[in-house]
C-alpha cells in the first residue's frame, strides 16, 4: 500500500485546495540506527538516558522505565546520539509508534528505534512523526522478519510520505501540537497531585511510622483474587461490550491510574466458564507475572485473566491506601517471586507478603486527603482519552487532505 495507490499524485479528487509531492522517506530525510549491540553491562544508575522502544508512545516518550548510560559510553556510540528535532521508530514491540526528540533530551541515547534527521526545508518533524503514527497499513506493509516482525531502516528508508507545502504542514502540525499540549498540561498535572500523594503515604507511612503498629501479612489488609482465561478457541466467550476483562498487555498499552477495560471482553458465556472473578470497582489491580508489577486501578467492575494477583481491599483500609502500599512493597513481592522461565508471584506468596498494620485512624486520614486527588485525577485521564480520541479521528483526515486546512489560523 502508499500513497499513490490510495490518493493519487494529488488530494484534490478529496476536495483539497493545495498538492501534495510523495516522496520516500529517504527524500526528506537521513535515516539511521540506535545502538545494536548488547545493552546490560553498560547500564547505570545515574547518567545519560538511554531510550528503548518501551519507552516511545505515539507523540511522547514514556520515562517509567528509563534506562542510563555514562556519559563516556555515549560518546563511544556518538552515532545513535539523539538531537532536537530527530524522529524515533520503534522497530520492534509496537513497530511504528513514533515521537520527536525535544530539545531537552538532545544527546540523549538510543538502541532498537529507526532515527530520522529530517530535511527540515522540506519536512517538519510532527509532521513525520504524524504520519508514521497514523499510518499503520504502510507500516505494516513494510515489516519483516519471520519469527518477530520489526520495521528497519530499509524499511522506513523506501516508505511514501505525502508532503504538501510547509506552510500546510505547519497548520496540520499546529493542530496536532494544541491537543498534544493539553494532553501534556493535564499529565504534568496529574503527575504533581502523584507526587502529592506518594509524599504523604512516605511520611505517614515510613518516615513516621508508629512502632506500636503491629506485623501482619498482606491478606490481613484485603482479599487476593486471581483470574481466568475462558478458552481461545470459542470465541462466543469473548464480546466486544460485555465483562471488561484485563490483561497484563492493557496495562503495558495503558499507563493510567485507571483502567474500566482491556482490547476485549468476555462474555457471560466465557465468564462461567473460567475461573475468572469479578472484582469491584476500587480494586487494586497487580499484574503477577511477565512483567510483576503493573498496577492500576479499577475503575469499574472488572476481571482479569491468570497473570494477576489483585487485592480487594478490606473497608477499613480503602484503595488509595491499598494503591501506594503495592507500589512501595513491589521490590519484597518481586524477591518472593519464583520460577525458571519467568518470575511469578503465587496467590499463596501474595497472601503472604508480610506488611506493617497501621492504626485505622492513620489509614483514614491519608485516604481522606487521597480522595479528592483521585477524583481529579481520573476525571483528566478521562479527558485526555477523549482528546487522543479527537485527535486519532482527525489525524487521518489531516493527513489524508479531506480536512483541508488551508484556511486555518493558528
Amino acid at each position: 500500500m502508499n500513497w499513490r495507490m490510495r490518493y493519487g499524485r494529488n488530494w484534490g479528487h478529496l476536495g483539497m485546495k493545495y498538492n501534495v509531492n510523495i516522496k520516500k522517506l529517504s527524500e526528506v530525510a537521513d535515516l539511521t540506527v540506535g545502538f545494536v549491540g548488547s545493552m546490560a553491562k553498560h547500564y547505570v544508575d545515574e547518567g545519560v538516558p538511554f531510550l528503548r522502544s518501551t519507552n516511545i508512545r505515539r507523540f511522547k516518550i514514556d520515562m517509567s522505565d528509563i534506562k542510563y548510560i555514562s556519559p563516556e559510553f555515549n560518546e563511544k556510540i556518538k552515532k545513535s546520539q539523539l538531537r532536537e528535532g530527530d524522529v524515533v521508530i520503534v522497530r520492534t514491540g509496537m513497530p511504528g509508534a513514533c515521537t520527536v526528540i525535544l530539545k531537552e533530551q538532545e544527546g540523549w541515547n538510543c538502541s532498537d528505534l529507526v532515527i530520522i534527521h529530517p530535511h527540515k526545508e522540506k519536512v517538519l518533524p510532527l509532521y513525520i512523526a504524524a504520519y508514521v503514527n497514523y499510518s499503520t497499513g504502510i507500516i505494516n506493509a513494510n515489516l519483516v522478519g519471520a519469527v518477530q516482525q520489526h520495521f528497519n531502516v530499509g524499511s522506513a528508508k523506501n516508505m511514501e510520505i505525502a508532503v504538501p507545502s510547509i506552510e500546510i504542514q505547519k497548520k496540520i502540525v499546529g493542530i496536532i501540537q494544541n491537543i498534544n499540549e493539553k494532553l501534556d498540561i493535564n499529565s504534568r498535572i496529574n503527575k504533581n497531585l502523584e507526587q502529592q500523594a506518594e509524599a504523604l503515604f512516605h511520611s505517614l507511612f515510613i518516615e513516621n511510622a508508629n512502632p506500636t503498629w503491629k506485623d501482619g501479612v498482606l491478606s490481613d489488609l484485603g482479599t487476593v483474587v486471581a483470574g481466568g482465561t475462558p478458552s481461545k478457541t470459542k470465541p462466543e466467550y469473548y464480546s466486544e461490550q460485555g465483562i471488561a476483562w484485563i490483561t497484563p498487555k492493557d496495562l503495558s498499552l495503558n499507563k493510567s491510574k485507571f483502567i474500566s477495560r482491556g482490547e476485549i471482553d468476555i462474555s457471560e458465556l466465557g465468564f462461567s466458564k473460567s475461573s475468572a472473578t469479578k472484582m469491584p470497582t476500587g480494586t487494586v489491580l497487580f499484574s503477577s507475572r511477565a512483567p510483576i508489577g503493573y498496577i492500576a486501578i479499577a475503575a469499574n467492575e472488572v476481571t482479569t485473566n491468570q497473570g494477576f494477583k489483585s487485592v480487594v481491599p478490606n473497608e477499613n483500609v480503602g484503595t488509595a491506601f491499598m494503591y501506594y502500599l503495592l507500589k512501595f512493597l513491589l521490590p519484597t513481592i518481586e524477591g518472593m517471586a519464583s520460577g525458571s522461565t519467568f518470575k511469578e508471584i503465587s496467590g499463596t506468596g501474595m497472601k503472604s507478603v508480610p506488611v506493617v498494620i497501621p492504626d485505622n485512624e492513620t489509614i483514614e486520614k491519608f485516604n481522606a486527603f487521597c480522595t479528592p486527588i483521585f477524583q481529579q485525577q481520573e476525571v483528566l485521564e478521562a479527558e485526555n482519552s477523549r482528546l487522543a480520541d479527537i485527535r486519532d479521528a482527525l489525524l487521518p483526515k489531516l493527513m489524508s487532505g479531506q480536512l483541508d486546512v488551508s484556511n486555518i489560523e493558528l
